[in-house]
This record gives C-alpha cells, structure tokens and sequence, in this order.
C-alpha cells in the first residue's frame, strides 16, 4: 500500500500496517513484541521530511550528509531493524543502551518493547541529531527514553548496568564499554565490520571462555565516529568516476596504478561453483574477506560502464572486487544448469590479472567444502591459535580479537 493522488484517505496507521504485516510475511518480524511496536511508533513522524508513501517504505531515508555528500546518518531500512530488534529480544522492564539515536526511531520501538517500567538510553556524537531525536520521540509521545550527547563507544556508564546494549551503527571493534556495561546475563547486538567488506550484525551472550555469538546476519550500517572511528574513502578507477571502489582501512587500492585497468585485456576463472536463484552469497563473501590478502571491497558501476560492457558485474549495483597493485579482479555469474543455477566466475584486468582471477577462484573453491558449515563468532577471554587452512580465522584488534570458525 501507498500513497498516491487517489489515495489521499490512506492513514499513516493503514501504511504503517501494511509495512508492519510485510516485515511479518517476510518472516523478518516474528515475535509479538516486535510487531506490536512496528504496528504502534509513528516512524513519519522521526522523518518529518519525507513523505508519507517513503516513511512507510522498506528503505534507509537519509538525514545526514557531510559537506562531500557523504552520508553520515539514516532511518535504517525497517527489514534491518526489526531483524535486530529480533536478535536483542527485548523484555518488559529491562534497561536498554543504544550507540547511534540517529532519528529516535529504533530507541521509540525499544522503548515500545520495554513498556513504561523500562527504559532506554540512546546516545549519538552531533548535537543536531540529539536535538532532533529528542523532538521526534516528544512528537510521539515517548517518554521512558534519554537521549545523550556523547561519545557511543564509551557507553553511558551512569545509567549501568543495562539487560541489553545495541549499536545502530557499524563498529570495527567492540569496546570494552559496552562488555563491561552489560548485565552478566545481559545480551549485545552490533553491526561488527569483520574484514573488507565483510559485516555481519552479531547478537553476543557471556560463555565460560568470553563472549559468543547466538545469531548472526549480513548488515552493513554508516561506520561509529568518534573514539571507534572506521572511515571509508571512495577510488575511482575509470576517468569519468562511473566506476568506484569503495575502500576501508584494512584494504589497499591505489588509484595511480590502477588508473586505466579496466582498458586492459580481460581475462576470466570460472569455478564450477554454483547457487540457485534468490540465494545469498554473504558467506562466500565473507570467506574471500578473511583469506584474501586484500579483502574484498565494493565495486559501484555506473549505467554508462554497464551499457558500454566495460564491466559485467553481479548485481545491479555492481560487484565485490579485489585489487593488487595494478590489477582488478571482480565476481560475476553465467547461467548454469539449464538456467537453474548460476555459477560464479572471477573476472580480472591487468597485467597480472590470470594469476589474482585464479587466486580468487580458488578460494571461491575451497569455500565450497565448508559452505554447509556453521559459522560461529566469539570474543575470546583466550584466544587459540588461527588455523585458517581449516577455517579457523582470528582478527586482530587492539582491545577484543575476533575469532571466527567453520564448524
């Protein structure tokens, strides 16, 4: 359901319904708790500049952007919270700590969740997001919940300790604040940026030896700012800027060698590996960001690129992309099986592009033995030693390593 000039009777209540029963078809909204508090928060009213008819759509709506247009805050995508609203398993009167208020709305449906008796404090590092989310939730009449100015990655030690701790923004590490904040039978759900691109949200319980993770999804969020900072830049690699890699710290894309690669001769792998249609390759991703030397990145092709067959990338977007030096190397599929399936393929440019396009391919190989595997995610108090030949992957960090396991 939508607004448009014959549907000037359509509520706000009835497009909210209707948002709210396709979360449930999907099977993103589960639980009652959850629905109800889709079915109640006006979430127009946390994003008084849009309209109606994108208000109540399944789409992030951008606030905030920096003066090169980046973006900095957003209402997320209403499938990514109720997914996380799902993993934190809110309950009646328990304290809630969310890093990132950006608009309010995630804190006016925890606050929803936890009724009167509970409470939840939300924290974001720009005053004029403060300012505003504390306007949004008086809008809607949301009383149980406390908007901070201040660093997310300290937490809000005043307020502790809270029964659940959920971060609305990406993170590379998880700070030691929110741990030490939390209840010992409390939960935390953060967005935690593995590996290149690689980024799963990660609902984390105590365990005899740290924390481990009971439920994991892909989902990416606008990096924490502040003390946690993860920027990202953008590298064009085609003069008219239609194609880009988007590039964070942990990768390596050069734009000076790399300029002009894509006019290079190109040259393909093929894997034998395939998928059937709608199927996610989150996993396969996420493999080739923990072996790969330099971690799979995104890569965003224009329409000109993709008309000019310049690129033939995965997805409308474009496609994960690996660099060395002067050379590219980028997924694609071909039909396969009748048109049943579709089997990945590498597709590489420049002067060592064979020897990058068949490292990638084999490892998308490998992946293949352990794709019915369990993926599991754990903050160790002891670390053991990584094995990554058997899938056992350990990431560095200054305060909390992150082990990550086929199993």
């Amino acid at each position: 359901m939508t607004l448009t000039d014959d549907q000037s009777s359509v509520t706000p209540e009835a497009l909210r319904d209707a948002l709210t029963d396709r979360l449930v078809a999907a099977g993103t909204v589960r639980t009652p708790a959850v629905e109800a508090a889709f079915r109640t928060v006006p979430r127009h009213l946390f994003v008084p500049g849009a309209s109606l008819d994108a208000a109540y759509g399944d789409d992030p709506i951008y606030t905030k952007h920096n003066s090169a247009g980046v973006s900095l805050s957003a209402a997320s995508q209403p499938t990514i919270v109720g997914m996380m609203l799902e993993q934190l398993q809110a309950e009646p009167g328990q304290r809630i700590l969310e890093a990132g208020a950006g608009t309010g709305y995630n804190a006016a449906l925890m606050a929803t969740i936890v009724g009167p008796e509970g409470h939840v404090t939300t924290i974001d590092v720009d005053d004029d997001l403060v300012a505003g989310a504390r306007d949004h939730l008086a809008a809607a009449g949301i009383s149980n919940v406390t908007v901070h100015l201040a660093d997310g990655a300290l937490g809000h030690p005043d307020g502790a300790p809270y029964d659940r701790i959920i971060a609305t923004v990406g993170a590379w590490e998880t700070p030691s604040a929110w741990l030490d904040q939390l209840t010992p039978d409390g939960r935390l759900v953060v967005p935690l940026r593995l590996r290149g691109v690689a980024s799963r949200s990660i609902m984390f319980e105590r365990g005899d030896n740290g924390w481990h993770s009971v439920d994991h999804q892909l989902a990416t969020f606008m990096p924490l700012r502040g003390i946690g900072d993860d920027a990202r830049r953008t590298v064009a690699i085609t003069t008219n800027q239609d194609v880009t890699l988007q590039v964070h710290k942990d990768q390596t894309a050069d734009p000076a060698p790399l300029a002009g690669v894509l006019d290079t001769a190109r040259v393909e792998a093929w894997t034998g590996v395939t998928f059937p249609p709608m199927v996610s390759y989150e996993l396969l991703d996420l493999w080739l960001c923990l072996r790969l030397d330099n971690p799979l990145m995104r890569m965003h092709v224009g329409p000109d690129a993709r008309a000019a067959g310049t690129v033939t990338p995965m997805f409308g977007w474009g496609s994960m992309a690996t660099t060395s030096g002067p050379d590219l190397a980028y997924l694609t599929v071909r039909p396969s099986g009748g048109g049943q399936e579709y089997e990945v393929g590498v597709v590489g440019h420049g002067p060592g592009a064979q020897q990058l396009a068949d490292r990638v391919a084999q490892e998308i190989r490998t992946w293949d033995s352990y794709r019915n595997c369990t993926v599991r995610f754990e903050l160790p108090d002891t670390l053991p030693a990584p094995a990554p030949d058997h899938g056992r992957f350990v990431l560095d960090r200054p305060t909390h390593p992150i082990l990550v396991t086929w199993e």
